[in-house]
C-alpha cells in the first residue's frame, strides 16, 4: 500500500508531524508499505524543496512559491504524481485542509481520504489563543467543520474530539480514536541517564495551558518543604512572552534560584534530560482546547519512568492512572498537588513503584506500533 501523509507545516517548531505523523508512519514502513509525508515548511523556509528519509519514511518539503494557492497546488501535484492509495491529512486546517478540500472535490472516487485532528482549532480552541486575523479565524473554523465532515474516515487524538465529531453528525464507525504515543523513541529511552542526585521536579510545558501564577504557588510550596529542590523546566522557551512572565513571577517569590531552564530541547537529547526527574508536574486549565488535546509531553514523561502529578483534564486521566503512573487532582487544587509532590519527593519507594507503572502503562497501551494497528482497517476501506 502507498500511503501519503500531508501536514499543514513542517517538522519544527510544531510537533504534530514530527511526533504524531512520523510515529504512525514508522510501523507501516516496517510492515513493507510505502509512506511519503508532504509538508510546506513555511516556518522554516530555508528548508523548502528538500527531500530526505527518516527511518524508512520519505519526507518532502515542497517549494514555497506562489503564495497560498501556489503552495497548495504544488502539494496536490506532487502528491498525485506519487500515486498513493490513501491520503491522510493531519489537521483539517490551513494547507493540509486545502489539500483535503481539493482531493475530496476531484479525486475522492479513486483515492481514500482520511482526515486527522489532534486539537480543536476553531472557536473555543486555537482561534482563541493564536494571533490570527479575524478572517483567518473564520476560515479556520469553517475548514475544521468542513474537513471533519468530508472524508472517508476521521482519526481523532482524544475522547473529547471523538465526542465533538459525533456531535456534528459523523457516524461512530467513521470516527477512529487514535491517541498519541511518546514523541521520543523507545530505542533512545532504553539508554536513559541516571536520575538526578538532587530532588527534581520536572515541568515540561509551553506554559500557555494554565495560569502560571498557580504553577509558581505550587513550586514555592514544594521548594519550602524540600531542601535543595531542583526545578527542571523544559519546553518553555518557545513562547517567549509566557516564559518571561513566569520568570518574573518566580523571581518575585524567590524560587528562580532553584530553577534550571533548559528551554526548547531537540528530540534526541530529550529522553536523557527528562529521565533525570523524580516527579513530573502537569497542569491544565479546564478549557475546551485543553480537553481536546492529547499531550505528547505527558506520554514522554511517563515513557522514561517519571511519575506525574497532574490536573485531571481531558486525556490526562488516560495516561496518569492514580496509584499506577502518578496522581491526578481537580484543576485548581493547589494544596493537594503541592502536598502530593512533597510526599513523592520524600518517598523513594513510591517513586520507584510509580516509575515502573508509568513505563509499563505507556509500553502496553500507547506504543505507536499498537496505535497504528487502528489505521489499517480504515486505510483498506
Amino acid at each position: 500500500m502507498r500511503i501519503a501523509m500531508v501536514g499543514p507545516f513542517g517538522l519544527h517548531p510544531n510537533k504534530t508531524m514530527a511526533s504524531r505523523a512520523l510515529g504512525l508512519a514508522r510501523p507501516f514502513v516496517q510492515q513493507g508499505h510505502a509512506i511519503q509525508i508532504f509538508m510546506p515548511p513555511w516556518q522554516t523556509p530555508d528548508e523548502a524543496d528538500k527531500s530526505w528519509q527518516v527511518d524508512g519514511v520519505d519526507l518532502r518539503y515542497v517549494p514555497l512559491r506562489g503564495g497560498m494557492v501556489g503552495i497548495t497546488q504544488r502539494l496536490v501535484r506532487e502528491l498525485l504524481d506519487w500515486q498513493p492509495d490513501v491520503v491522510h491529512c493531519f489537521k483539517p486546517k490551513a494547507y493540509s485542509g486545502l489539500v483535503a478540500w481539493w482531493l475530496w472535490q476531484f479525486h475522492r472516487s479513486r483515492l481514500r481520504l482520511i482526515m486527522d485532528t489532534d486539537d480543536w482549532e476553531g472557536w473555543g480552541g486555537w482561534n482563541e489563543l493564536a494571533p490570527y486575523s479575524p478572517l483567518q479565524k473564520r476560515f479556520f473554523a469553517w475548514q475544521e467543520q468542513w474537513g471533519m465532515r468530508h472524508c472517508h474516515a476521521l482519526t481523532v487524538a482524544s475522547r473529547a474530539l471523538q465526542t465533538l465529531a459525533w456531535g456534528i453528525g459523523l457516524p461512530p464507525e467513521q470516527v477512529v480514536y487514535v491517541p498519541n504515543g511518546p514523541g521520543i523513541q523507545y530505542s533512545v529511552i532504553s539508554n536513559q541517564s541516571a536520575v538526578s542526585s538532587q530532588p527534581t521536579v520536572l515541568v515540561y510545558s509551553r506554559l500557555f495551558e494554565f495560569d502560571t501564577g498557580r504553577l509558581v504557588e505550587i513550586l514555592r510550596g514544594v521548594w519550602t518543604a524540600v531542601p535543595q529542590l531542583r526545578i527542571l523546566m523544559v519546553g518553555a522557551g518557545l513562547y517567549e512572552a509566557d516564559a518571561a512572565n513566569f520568570r518574573q513571577q518566580a523571581e518575585a517569590v524567590g524560587i528562580w534560584q532553584a530553577i534550571e531552564d533548559a528551554g526548547w530541547v531537540e528530540l534526541d537529547k530529550l529522553p536523557a534530560l527528562l529521565a533525570q526527574a523524580h516527579v513530573g508536574l502537569y497542569l491544565m486549565e479546564d478549557t475546551l482546547l485543553n480537553r481536546t488535546k492529547c499531550p505528547v509531553k505527558l506520554a514522554d514523561m511517563l515513557a522514561v519512568g517519571v511519575p506525574v502529578v497532574a490536573e485531571a483534564v481531558g486525556q490526562v486521566t488516560e495516561y496518569v492512572v492514580n496509584g499506577h503512573t502518578g496522581t491526578t487532582f481537580p484543576s485548581g487544587d493547589v494544596a493537594g498537588i503541592t502536598n502530593e509532590l512533597i510526599d513523592l519527593l520524600q518517598n523513594p519507594a513510591r517513586q520507584a513503584h510509580l516509575a515502573d507503572g508509568a513505563k509499563t502503562h505507556i509500553a502496553e497501551h500507547f506504543r505507536w506500533e499498537r496505535l497504528a494497528e487502528r489505521l489499517l482497517p480504515i486505510y483498506k476501506g
